[in-house]
């Protein structure tokens, strides 16, 4: 009912919406006698800002058609390389009519971008693949919103997205290729990754893994505590609810995008508040870019997914209440999940150090479960001042993570080689 009674409100707010756009775009457009009247740009901003508040965000464009490549301008066409019900495996394929940059790019190692299925889009790593792009051939796990795909199409667990996993690694090829996780799929990462050296299947040249909840009671937060305090019950009850009919996956059980972005914004309201208040501010002084900064953050903020209430219950249960990884007690299938089983992939953990989602140590346990990887194989990285996005977007992922991430990739991709 309360996914039903958010549709309501969501068809409510559309028209204001609406006319709170065409309203702002009168107010500042020169050419209109309106734009002339006392206080019109003021009027304009506080239009904008319903107009922002109540619209509906659909799923953002990776918009990435150029890259900068060995100090070239490239071109770059996003491609579907293997469709799945649950999850398209892109590829960002890069052009040049440079000679010299054609032969660079050919050698470039080839990555695999884990994006998390936690609420938002795989764009929210847009700024992660528009920088690995300079110097590296990149895919990317786009998963879909549960919304969208028809209940025909059977359920997805976590045992489902680690099975999804294993086939992209073998799809690109195993033995050429370098995995970044980000966030939540380290765990199932990890976990597809053991399963495949457990059998002897070729393994990644290096595994990255930047701030994950491999060992959740480690340095717990916010969102540790609300998993063990609350029993499975209680989430089953509270937070899963039925697609209505107006999408194609209706009735099918989720945990909704909206309930997960309203839990985004609890946990900083403060901030949020005084960044659209500073929005406001904006408009009504003329700083353009800055307002447009805003814009462009919030639009990819506020694009949220449907989680399969299967794999979202599974996340929950397994990873954040029984600790079975770190534990060593996760059955896949039938099969163990044994970390020490990896023995020729490299590891590289990233943590943040102001991180508030993934503490500090989570994501460097997986040191400890990797044992047979050797030391000199291994690097663990904390990024001083870095919160969770962070590492993983903006200035200081660009120049201070990304650079080490770069030369761990390229360390272990010319030993490979």
């Amino acid at each position: 009912m309360l996914y039903q009674i958010h549709e309501w409100q969501r068809s409510l707010l559309g028209p204001l919406s609406y006319f709170a756009q065409a309203s702002a775009r009168m107010l500042n457009d020169n050419s209109s006698p309106f734009a002339q009247l006392p206080s019109a740009q003021r009027m304009a901003a506080g239009y904008e800002l319903i107009h922002r508040l109540g619209k509906d965000y659909e799923k953002p464009e990776f918009d990435l058609h150029t890259a900068t490549a060995h100090d070239h301008e490239i071109a770059v066409i996003e491609r579907i390389a293997l469709a799945k019900p649950f999850c398209q495996l892109k590829r960002f394929k890069r052009f040049s009519d440079d000679p010299g940059t054609i032969e660079k790019m050919k050698s470039d190692p080839v990555v695999l971008v884990v994006a998390p299925l936690s609420g938002h889009h795989a764009t929210l790593l847009r700024d992660t693949v528009r920088t690995l792009l300079r110097d590296h051939k990149v895919y990317i796990t786009d998963w879909v919103d549960a919304r969208m795909v028809p209940t025909t199409a059977g359920t997805f667990s976590l045992d489902d997205y680690i099975a999804y996993v294993k086939e992209f690694i073998r799809h690109i090829g195993a033995s050429s290729l370098h995995v970044i996780s980000v966030c939540q799929p380290t765990v199932p990462v990890l976990a597809a990754v053991s399963l495949m050296a457990a059998r002897g299947e070729d393994t990644p040249r290096s595994l990255t893994m930047m701030g994950g909840p491999i060992d959740p009671r480690c340095s717990p937060t916010s969102v540790n505590n609300l998993a063990t305090t609350q029993p499975l019950s209680w989430f089953k009850g509270n937070v899963i609810h039925t697609v209505p009919p107006n999408y194609p996956g209706h009735g099918r059980e989720v945990y909704p995008g909206f309930l997960q972005h309203a839990g985004f914004i609890a946990m900083n309201p403060g901030r949020h508040l005084n960044s659209h208040w500073d929005f406001y501010q904006d408009l009504v002084r003329g700083d353009l870019d800055d307002a447009d900064s805003h814009r462009k953050f919030y639009d990819e903020y506020n694009a949220v997914l449907d989680m399969p209430a299967e794999f979202y219950l599974d996340t929950i249960e397994k990873v954040f209440q029984q600790f079975v990884l770190p534990r060593g007690l996760w059955d896949v299938a039938g099969e163990r999940v044994n970390p020490a089983a990896i023995k020729r992939s490299a590891l590289l953990t990233v943590e943040g150090e102001l991180d508030d989602i993934s503490g500090l140590g989570q994501t460097q346990a997986a040191h400890d479960l990797c044992s047979s990887i050797p030391a000199k194989r291994r690097e663990h990285k904390v990024i001083a001042g870095a919160g969770h996005y962070g590492i993983f977007s903006g200035r200081r992922w660009r120049e201070t993570v990304y650079p080490q991430v770069r030369d761990f990739i390229r360390k272990f991709d010319h030993a490979g080689k």
